[in-house]
């Protein structure tokens, strides 16, 4: 354990208790007041779970972290005690416990517990403080670009030597690591979110509506596209005007996730349209897989678990997105509900449309009717519970299943009319030895199916992401991490670095799930690969015909 020497006067119990209740009152919404005391003993009030600080250590440069628990113990001192989680790990830290006790969980070695009054306020983040100059994000200029910008043409391994490399991607700074993550999955490689800067401002739309879609695009989005970097001070930009605009404080400095970016961004900013509609009535920008866990799935991949979630929740899509954004089955950036998630690089988003075209499980012909209560009887997946208008009939004749209820699916006319015209010309479905001759492929059935093209990553409080340079399956992949390594200490900067991950395409084929069930310790896995399956936070997809549209 790890704590700093107490001072040996200890605090007064009366401000123990007075410093509790302006806690409580901070809590409550409502703004504590500063000590008028120029003494150093007492603790800051205004320090709360979630402010970051900096620790002052006599004769050596600060410590900077976040407060994660703030609390006393029944021992002589009734000191006020800070439990922080670091920006760098400490030799001696733990992962979140004090004298025996788990207080709160982070990454081993970065916890470190402290008497509050020795903390104070990150200079580096005060709202009145200096606002950081250029020097400091390190030399590489990084200038504003107008126009119309194209992703970069990455076809063939030479392509990624600009894109690869240190100094390369977003550069991070100071718990930016979500939104620089999510921001280089969104725009780098696809433009499936280039909508954003056409929205035009509505009547509720804040006065800064283009002042944002200008920042976004000229000073981070096409600097990326064309000199395949972008520096700190750009992001910064942005996260001043979100944290200005938006509802969710701390956008300035303070640990984020990439939803809560997404909203400020997509609903409360820009005001964008909602990329899912959900038969629900539901409008969203992004979909949480809310499921109950299977103990049998040892594992999943994404394309089980949408379907499970859509089944279990009894909802469905009502049009194909153009962008299909993930949260996977985790609550907050410790419990995962599954230990491994493979992220499918095709989903096939057919069976959980309203008005998808499906295929009888049983014949393979046309389906008019779903039977929820089918599912898995007639094998894996949401395609078990799709039937013909003959094949329901017969599989319901089955005493088991004849208090299902099946429902009829909503098929578009447009399409009923034309695939009764192949119908005519190609002949009624029969059997021969057993098998159907009518399939999907023969009656032109369409599958919709959309691309994998990013998954972000959270190994305890730091962001990555994994991301596909451009559409189709021969495309490479990269891995992005925009704090991965450091120029000097106090006073520094981070240099993000993209690699090319060659082997991220094999690992996710089914072909190697077997591979990956024999290795049991994770830590035998290679590490992006141990990343990709282990710490997936939220993967998206995207559909390239209906982004044409968008």
């Amino acid at each position: 354990m790890l704590c700093l020497e107490w001072e040996e006067s200890g605090l007064n119990p009366l401000y123990v208790r007075q410093y509790q209740e302006s806690l409580d009152r901070n809590r409550d919404g409502k703004q504590s007041s500063s000590s008028s005391t120029t003494s150093s003993v007492p603790p800051d009030p205004d320090l709360v779970v979630g402010s970051m600080v900096e620790v002052l250590l006599q004769g050596k440069p600060p410590l900077y972290g976040v407060i994660k628990w703030i609390g006393t113990f029944d021992d002589q001192t009734n000191k006020v005690i800070a439990g922080l989680e670091m920006e760098e790990e400490i030799s001696a830290g733990t992962d979140g416990t004090f004298k025996g006790k788990r207080l709160f969980s982070c990454a081993p070695h970065k916890a470190f517990f402290v008497p509050l009054n020795k903390c104070r306020k990150d200079k580096r983040f005060q709202g009145d403080a200096k606002r950081p100059s250029q020097e400091e994000f390190g030399t590489i200029e990084t200038p504003d670009i107008d126009g119309e910008i194209c992703p970069p043409d990455v076809k063939t391994p030479e392509d990624l030597l600009p894109v690869c490399g240190k100094s390369r991607g977003i550069q991070g700074h100071h718990n930016s690591c979500y939104l620089d993550a999510t921001l280089f999955s969104m725009f780098y490689f696809t433009t499936v979110f280039d909508f954003i800067f056409n929205e035009p401002p509505r009547p509720d739309s804040v006065p800064e509506h283009q002042r944002v879609q200008k920042v976004l695009k000229e000073g981070i989005v096409n600097p990326l596209r064309r000199y395949n970097y972008v520096r700190a001070d750009k992001v910064l930009k942005l996260r001043e005007l979100l944290d200005k605009l938006g509802t969710i404080p701390g956008m300035m400095g303070e640990e984020k996730d990439p939803e809560e970016f997404l909203s400020a961004l997509l609903s409360q900013v820009i005001k964008a349209d909602p990329l899912l509609h959900l038969s629900s009535g539901e409008h969203t920008y992004f979909y949480q897989l809310f499921l109950e866990k299977d103990e049998k799935l040892l594992l999943p991949t994404t394309q089980i678990l949408v379907e499970l979630s859509f089944l279990q929740g009894n909802v469905k899509l009502k049009e194909v997105p153009s962008c299909l954004m993930l949260q996977m089955p985790r609550f907050g950036k410790d419990y995962k509900m599954y230990r491994r998630i493979i992220p499918s690089l095709e989903l096939d988003i057919t069976d959980i449309l309203e008005t998808g075209i499906r295929e009888c499980i049983v014949c393979g012909s046309l389906a008019r009717f779903e039977c929820k209560d089918c599912h898995l009887i007639h094998g894996q997946g949401l395609s078990t519970t799709a039937f013909c208008a003959t094949c329901i009939k017969m599989s319901h004749q089955h005493k088991k299943r004849q208090a299902h209820h099946p429902k009829e699916l909503m098929v578009p006319p447009e399409f009923l009319a034309k695939y009764s015209q192949i119908c005519e010309e190609s002949g009624p479905i029969c059997r021969q030895n057993g098998e159907p001759l009518g399939t999907s492929h023969d009656y032109g059935l369409p599958k919709e199916k959309m691309e994998l093209f990013a998954v972000l990553c959270i190994q305890t409080s730091h962001y990555v992401s994994f991301v596909k340079c451009g559409l189709g399956k021969e495309a490479p992949w990269v891995f992005f991490d925009s704090m991965a390594d450091r120029m000097g200490e106090q006073g520094g900067y981070n240099i993000p670095e993209v690699q090319h991950v060659p082997e991220l395409s094999r690992w996710l084929s089914e072909d190697n799930f077997q591979s990956i069930l024999d290795v049991e310790d994770d830590k035998n896995l290679p590490e992006h690969m141990r990343r990709l399956l282990c710490d997936a936070y939220m993967c998206m997809y995207q559909s390239p015909t209906v982004m044409m549209f968008r």
